[in-house]
C-alpha cells in the first residue's frame, strides 16, 4: 500500500565524520576593455542611455532620466535570471538552474558549491554521469541532482523503498544518485584522509511533493523549491578548515562536466 510522510526535516543525525590521530594587482585597461562581460555591460547601459535621451528630447529631461534609470533596471534583473556561473552551463536544464540561483545565497553561510561535476569511476577514470550541484558547507556534504518533471503525474512513495512518478518507477534514477555520491564520497575520503560521507538528493521542479524531505533508498527527496531550506536547517557538522580542506580536493578531484571553450 502507498504512504506517504508529511513529517518535517530529518532529525539531527550524529556527525559521520571522523579523523584519524602582497597586495594584488588589478588588470590593465586594455586587458578590461577586452573583457566580454564588461563589454557587455557597457553595452547596456549605452543602449538604456541612449533610449533615455530619445525620451528626454520628446518628454524632458526627468521623464528621460526615469525611462534610462528603469531600463538598467530591468535589463540587470533579466540577466540576472540568465546568467550562470558554470562554463557551458546552457546544456543544463532549467530545473539545474533554478537550484544554482537558490544556492548563491548560501555563500555568506559558509557553503561552497561547485556545479555540474563530473562523476570518477573505480578504475581512477571519469564516468557519463554528473553530479548538478556539489555542496560543502557546515552541515556537511551534498550531491543534488535537479530534475524537471511532469506536473501532471502525481508523486508518491512506498515504504521508503520505491519512488513513482504516475506509474513510472524512479529506482533507477534513485540508484545512480546514490552512486554518485557513493564515487564522490570515496574520492573526497582518499583526498582528505578523513572519512567524507556525501548525502544524495534529488530536488523535483513539476508537481506537487506531498512531503517536506522524505529519504527513499538512501536519497534524500523534496520539492526544488525547498532546496536551500533543506541544506540550512541541519546541524552543523564541518568546521571551517574542514569544510575548505575538502572544497578545495573537489575543485581538483570532481573535474568540471563541461570543459570551457
Amino acid at each position: 500500500m502507498a504512504t506517504t510522510d508529511q513529517g518535517n526535516d530529518p532529525p539531527p543525525r550524529e556527525s559521520p565524520f571522523r579523523r584519524p590521530q602582497g597586495r594584488p594587482q588589478g588588470p590593465a585597461f586594455g586587458e578590461m576593455l577586452n573583457d566580454q562581460n564588461i563589454r557587455r555591460w557597457a553595452l547596456r547601459v549605452g543602449i538604456s542611455l541612449l533610449i533615455g535621451i530619445v525620451c528626454a528630447v520628446i518628454l524632458g529631461i526627468r521623464v528621460g532620466f526615469t525611462v534610462a534609470l528603469v531600463a538598467i533596471i530591468a535589463d540587470s534583473v533579466r540577466a540576472a535570471r540568465q546568467t550562470t556561473s558554470v562554463e557551458a552551463w546552457g546544456r543544463s536544464s532549467s530545473a539545474e538552474r533554478r537550484t544554482e540561483r537558490q544556492l548563491r545565497g548560501l555563500a555568506k553561510h559558509g557553503y561552497h558549491v561547485l556545479h555540474a561535476r563530473a562523476v570518477p569511476r573505480d578504475d581512477e577514470g571519469v564516468s557519463d554521469g554528473k553530479i548538478d550541484h556539489l555542496v560543502i558547507g557546515p552541515s556537511g556534504v551534498y550531491a543534488i541532482d535537479s530534475e524537471q518533471w511532469d506536473k501532471r503525474l502525481p508523486v508518491r512513495t512506498m515504504s521508503h523503498l520505491k519512488l513513482f512518478h504516475g506509474p513510472i518507477d524512479k529506482k533507477d534514477r534513485l540508484d545512480e544518485a546514490r552512486w554518485e555520491a557513493k564515487q564522490a564520497s570515496r574520492t573526497l575520503t582518499a583526498q582528505v584522509g578523513f572519512d567524507v560521507p556525501v548525502q544524495p538528493s534529488v530536488a523535483i521542479y513539476g508537481p506537487a511533493i506531498p512531503w517536506k524531505v522524505l529519504t527513499v533508498r538512501d536519497v534524500d527527496v523534496y520539492s526544488g523549491g525547498r532546496a536551500k531550506a533543506y541544506l540550512r536547517r541541519r546541524p552543523k557538522l564541518l568546521t571551517e578548515e574542514d569544510i575548505q580542506q575538502i572544497y578545495e580536493a573537489a575543485s581538483a578531484s570532481l573535474p568540471p562536466k563541461y570543459q570551457s571553450h
